[in-house]
């Protein structure tokens, strides 16, 4: 019977040359590589559980008095789309499940791409022939981004409403253009008009998931044009001759293992970890705000940013040209993936090597890049850790302004000793290397 239903569908398709060539196609059999399949997974869980999600929120912000069934907000004035997401989380079945899920999953999504990346810079894999592949990976980073912060946003409760406001203060600091731009998103002074929440939920639901879905595809298409690149582990494995495991029957139970245990990771922790409980914080109003308020995890970064850089304008006569927020909420992330963008073209151009290449490097055998890379992402951590300085004041009672001036010292200083102990690590162990082969 199998065999008759495929003979009739080849017939009519011509499929079973195709088919052949992608049972036959193999996969380098290092765990890196499932990264960026985690990555995958993890948005497929998220167009699933958003999905459920859209079906019970409002994006309405016009003001209604709450009367649902959680008592401590009862005859508070709330938005509808606040008011909306707590029914979803405390009346709705499952409700709660699927929206843990749904924020566990964007973390998980953009953690998993950025440990994609790091890997792929510190191997090497994005050199020629798949610089292309590596800008769209670095494309799709800033739009996981765009979109994780959209959606936190949506809920309109006390700590998502300041960090609309963070984003509004940034999008009017942008020298010349930032007040049209503002104006042209969210349609007004802030908080904007009533337009601004259902604009903003579209963009979250359907415009931002088919840009990352067509990112995707493109970034999957290229990968296998031109095959994964592979660690040289073996002496059959060459520039020119693949090494791994076929799709099926090497690769296929094993990415479906990984796709169960991804699934099966998020909904146990969106089921048993509680994330951004926006009961305790409350609706927001204009003007409210609290303290020790954190976004997640992927806009720390951000938040450090703005909180290094010092209090100052850069003013000609009375007029403000570039107002503070712009260093650190768009200039530094601006930096931060030019750099990642621009790379593969600048190390081609100072290295001179324009060969193609199919095997990856190790760490140690670019000591350069390596302390280059880990200097940089030592500059970004460090950012990334001045955004908690509040909490550590909080926790251990250690002073906010201190801690901001280490950072503010550490963030020059550090990177550098990272940078040469990082090289002359590497060179040491390649030498090292050498040696145990020559006396080996």
């Amino acid at each position: 019977m199998i065999r008759g239903l495929v003979r009739f569908l080849d017939q009519r398709s011509g499929a079973a040359p195709f088919v052949r060539k992608a049972l036959r196609y193999v996969f380098p059999d290092h765990w890196s590589f499932l990264l960026g399949e985690v990555a995958l997974y993890c948005f497929v869980l998220l167009v699933a559980t958003g999905i459920y999600l859209t079906l019970f929120f409002d994006d309405s912000r016009s003001q209604t008095v709450y009367h649902g069934s959680y008592a401590p907000l009862r005859g508070d004035t709330m938005s509808r789309a606040y008011q909306s997401v707590v029914h979803l989380s405390v009346d709705v079945k499952a409700g709660l499940l699927m929206r843990q899920t749904h924020h566990w999953a964007a973390n998980v999504f953009i953690a998993a791409i950025v440990l994609h990346v790091l890997r792929i810079f510190f191997t090497g894999a994005f050199r020629k022939p798949r610089d292309l592949t590596y800008l769209i990976g670095v494309a799709m980073l800033m739009v996981a981004i765009l979109e994780g912060y959209l959606g936190y946003s949506l809920v309109d409760d006390l700590l998502s409403g300041m960090g609309l406001a963070i984003g509004y203060s940034v999008a009017i600091s942008i020298p010349v253009i930032g007040p049209y731009l503002a104006v042209l998103v969210w349609g007004g002074p802030f908080p904007g008009s009533e337009a601004f929440f259902p604009r903003m939920f579209i963009t979250h639901v359907l415009i931002i998931p088919l840009v990352i879905a067509g990112l995707l595809a493109l970034h999957l298409t290229l990968v296998a044009s031109r095959h994964h690149t592979q660690f040289r582990e073996s002496p059959e494995t060459t520039e020119r001759h693949v090494v791994g495991v076929p799709t099926f029957p090497g690769q296929t139970p094993r990415s479906l293992g990984l796709m169960f245990s991804v699934f099966g990771v998020l909904f146990l922790l969106g089921g048993l970890v509680q994330i951004n409980p926006i009961w305790l914080w409350g609706p927001y109003h204009v003007g409210d705000s609290t303290n020790g308020a954190q976004p997640d995890w992927y806009l720390g970064w951000l938040i450090g940013a703005l909180r290094l850089v010092p209090g100052f304008d850069l003013t000609v006569g009375s007029y403000t040209l570039v107002p503070n927020p712009f260093w650190g909420g768009a200039l530094f992330p601006l930096v931060v993936f030019a750099v990642l963008g621009l790379w593969p073209w600048a190390e081609r151009r100072t290295s001179g090597d324009r060969a193609f290449h199919n095997l990856l490097e190790r760490p140690r055998d670019n000591p350069v890049r390596t302390a280059l890379g880990l200097a940089f992402l030592t500059w970004v951590f460090l950012v990334f850790m001045s955004g908690s300085a509040d909490r550590v004041t909080v926790w251990l009672g250690i002073s906010y302004t201190a801690q901001i001036w280490v950072y503010r010292f550490a963030v020059w200083i550090v990177p550098v000793i990272v940078f040469f102990g990082t090289r002359r690590v590497c060179r040491e162990l390649s030498a090292w290397e050498r040696v145990t082969e020559t006396l080996g």
